[in-house]
């Protein structure tokens, strides 16, 4: 399993909160799930930040900012067609 390849270390990716508990959050969930595990699509969250109201998995913007921050880093060493061809969608045009 992959370690996150937006973060180094431990905190929260939205509120930089650290020494608090901290949930690890797929970036791409539900059937690319294992995908996020395998490439490292993934930032620690707050519960709150996490599953709260403006977490990924209730605001959209949320949601699409993380996913968008994990195709530029995956874009800093692989191509946008490798990109697309593991996800099947670019964000950075939406």
């Amino acid at each position: 399993m992959a370690k996150s390849i937006i973060q180094k270390e431990k905190y929260c990716y939205l509120s930089g909160a650290q020494n608090v508990p901290l949930e690890e959050h797929h970036c791409f969930f539900g059937p690319l799930r294992k995908i996020s595990e395998r490439y490292g699509f993934k930032v620690w969250l707050t519960p709150e930040y996490h599953k709260g109201k403006n977490g990924p998995h209730q605001d959209r913007q949320t949601d699409l900012l993380l996913k968008r921050e994990c195709q530029r880093k995956f874009e800093e060493t692989h191509s946008r067609e490798e990109f697309m061809k593991i996800i099947g969608r670019n964000y950075l045009d939406d």
